[in-house]
């Protein structure tokens, strides 16, 4: 009995060690993968969006701080030759679009896509892809940036792994991304998870509103 008992003591303090090294090692639970631990740190240190030149599908050129106007930016990342998670992203995005009060579209929160494949993704390349999503082109605008140190500097500053494959494809991480009024990442939310994040960025106007 009293070696079963110390046994029992025994296993309970290596679980309990275990849990202590566990809780350290993800940060409180909160890393459970070197994506989410990534994400987490992004998120601690909320960078500010990073100054680039877009250039939408109607051929305007502008800085990001032109087009956001002090608004929300709802944002993902993509190129238009992907036929794997990015299609699915932007109809994700679209239904987010929908679920968004019309009286906050264009007043208090814009939709962007970003294109890290400038090359292939001209005007015409992104006026074409957009019409499949219901993308108006204006208070939801799919862009590219052609200087590549801006992009370069924007997907490092907002943790985008973009990994070209060789073969014109790349190999990157999906999310959504929250920009703050003041041009700083809020949140970055998981694109399967529609009504989630629709309701998150709707209680954030809501809350904004009854100030």
């Amino acid at each position: 009995m009293i070696k079963d008992r110390h046994n029992l003591i025994a296993i309970i303090l290596v679980i309990l060690f275990g849990i202590g090294l566990f809780y350290i090692g993800t940060d409180g639970f909160r890393a459970f993968t070197a994506e989410s631990a990534r994400t987490y740190e992004i998120l601690q240190d909320k960078p500010e969006f990073p100054p680039v030149t877009l250039e939408d599908s109607h051929e305007r050129t502008y800085a990001f701080d032109e087009f956001a106007k002090g608004n929300y930016v709802f944002l993902t990342f993509m190129y238009t030759s992907c036929t794997t998670v990015c299609p699915q992203l932007e109809m994700n995005m679209a239904d987010v679009y929908e679920q968004i009060p019309s009286k906050y579209i264009g007043e208090d929160i814009v939709f962007l896509s970003i294109s890290f494949d400038p090359e292939r993704d001209d005007p015409s390349t992104l006026t074409k892809y957009r019409s499949y999503f219901g993308s108006d082109g204006e208070t939801w605008r799919m862009a590219r940036i052609n200087d590549q140190a801006e992009l370069d500097s924007l997907l490092e500053k907002l943790g985008v792994i973009v990994i070209p494959d060789g073969n014109g494809d790349f190999t990157h991480n999906s999310a959504f991304y929250f920009i703050g009024k003041t041009g700083h990442l809020q949140q970055v939310m998981d694109y399967t998870k529609i009504d989630e994040a629709a309701d998150t960025v709707v209680n954030i106007l809501n809350s904004e509103e009854g100030e």
